[in-house]
């Protein structure tokens, strides 16, 4: 059975993180993810959930305090959907052997031709960018761009229509002459279609793909039904030794990260928050300490098995299993092809996801605000952090209790027959001593 299901699951999970666009795309996505996090930082110092918080250091340090970090978050919430251009636009072009940061910039003007640039202000229309187009919303788009606008210029560049500069010209300058007509096609392109949409119902590019992309995928990724298969699938792929998270968020990702933005900016504003199935749900509500939520079968590997094995084991990933780091309990216990743990591995995220979209939908716990926590932070923390409510910790301590009482009768089980290998290993040990006396 196993090998039927690696013989499946191997070459379409391999096919998948090999593909360049979906790999580009979440090569993009970590540019800018540490970007997220370090202003996270800051956007939850300004609005932390201690009552009397924003009233303390109103009176210490005046009422502007809180703009001051809100200036540091704003500088890329506000602008998730170009940066997100700019960096799936470097990946690509990097990842299709293009000097990356001439796809970046590339993509970035492209983006930028497609963006309404006048605001109607009354009956006056003044010219300005509104942060709705270059924002969360624009995430769709600027995917988009980036592919297109860097497989055009790529398309220059691999039949050579480009100004080839004489021998002693410095390497900068050939390469900007290298770059003049790919860069040329591309920005007429955009061009074109910028009149298009203009002559059209949609009005902007950035209407056509919100209506007819953006709205349905959120629609659909916003469910539970979508969230389970996402975490099935990680935890299944994790069995047969592939990292799940970098096969499912290929997929999952821009959704995820678009859910998330929209709970940001309706937090940053003080806005009922729309989304439950965010990145933050996935992070902190579904798996503990890793991929198949393995703090809870650290734990009992740590408190009750007395195979030696398993014990020295889980002593010396019990700390790091805490700060979401698994690989030693993956490879080492091994969960790698391993029937016993398996079942367990794949059941418990998967009922942790089914829990917490319940509690969430029905209001016992806050939804996520959409705060982007760094993915070491422990649970209880997390949960509190990430919710602004001491409930999301009590769902996070009630679902790791729950992983301890599913785990425990799997890996007492491997613990027999660690038990067994141990002693059959000791007796031999023994015999061999005793023949050799």
């Amino acid at each position: 059975m196993q090998k039927k299901f690696e013989q499946i699951l191997m070459p379409l999970a391999t096919k998948l993180g090999n593909n360049v666009v979906l790999k580009s795309l979440r090569d993009g996505f970590l540019i800018i993810t540490p970007l997220i996090i370090v202003t996270s930082t800051f956007l939850l110092i300004g609005n932390f959930p201690i009552p009397g918080w924003d009233s303390f250091w109103t009176g210490l340090l005046g009422k502007n305090w809180a703009e001051w970090f809100s200036a540091v978050s704003n500088s890329v919430f506000s602008f998730t959907g170009i940066l997100s251009c700019m960096a799936i636009g470097y990946a690509y072009g990097k990842n299709r052997g293009l000097e990356a940061i001439h796809a970046s910039v590339v993509a970035l003007i492209s983006f930028l031709i497609l963006t309404p640039t006048s605001v109607s202000i009354g009956k006056e229309t003044v010219g300005a960018v509104e942060t709705m187009y270059v924002g969360p919303n624009g995430i769709f788009l600027g995917i988009f761009i980036a592919i297109i606008s860097v497989e055009l210029y790529r398309f220059a560049v691999k039949r050579n229509w480009t100004i080839k500069m004489p021998d002693g010209v410095p390497p900068a300058v050939s390469q900007s002459f290298d770059a003049l007509i790919p860069s040329g096609l591309v920005i007429l392109f955009f061009f074109l279609v910028h009149i298009l949409f203009s002559i059209s119902s949609y009005d902007t590019a950035y209407n056509f793909i919100y209506t007819l992309i953006q709205a349905p995928l959120k629609h659909v990724g916003n469910s539970l039904p979508s969230v389970l298969l996402y975490n099935f699938l990680a935890s299944v792929l994790w069995v047969f030794g592939i990292n799940g998270p970098t096969i499912t968020n290929s997929v999952w990702s821009p959704i995820f990260f678009v859910l998330t933005q929209d709970n940001l900016k309706a937090y940053t504003n003080h806005l009922e928050i729309p989304h439950i199935y965010t990145q933050p749900f996935i992070d902190i509500f579904t798996t503990y300490g890793g991929g198949g939520s393995t703090l809870s079968l650290l734990i009992v590997m740590f408190v009750v098995c007395r195979s030696k094995r398993i014990r020295e084991l889980g002593k010396l990933a019990i700390l790091p299993g805490i700060f979401g780091i698994n690989e030693p309990i993956i490879f080492g216990l091994p969960v790698v092809l391993n029937p016993i743990i398996a079942i367990p591995f794949i059941v418990v995220p998967v009922l942790n996801t089914f829990i917490s979209g319940i509690v969430f939908t029905l209001g016992w716990v806050p939804k996520t605000t959409g705060v982007l926590l760094p993915w070491t932070t422990p649970p209880i923390i997390s949960g509190w952090l990430a919710t602004g409510s001491w409930t999301g910790s009590v769902l996070q301590l009630f679902e790791i209790i729950l992983g301890i009482m599913i785990y425990y009768p799997f890996v007492k089980m491997l613990d027999h027959q660690y038990l067994d290998e141990e002693a059959a290993a000791l007796e031999e040990d023994l015999n061999i001593d005793f023949n050799e006396v």
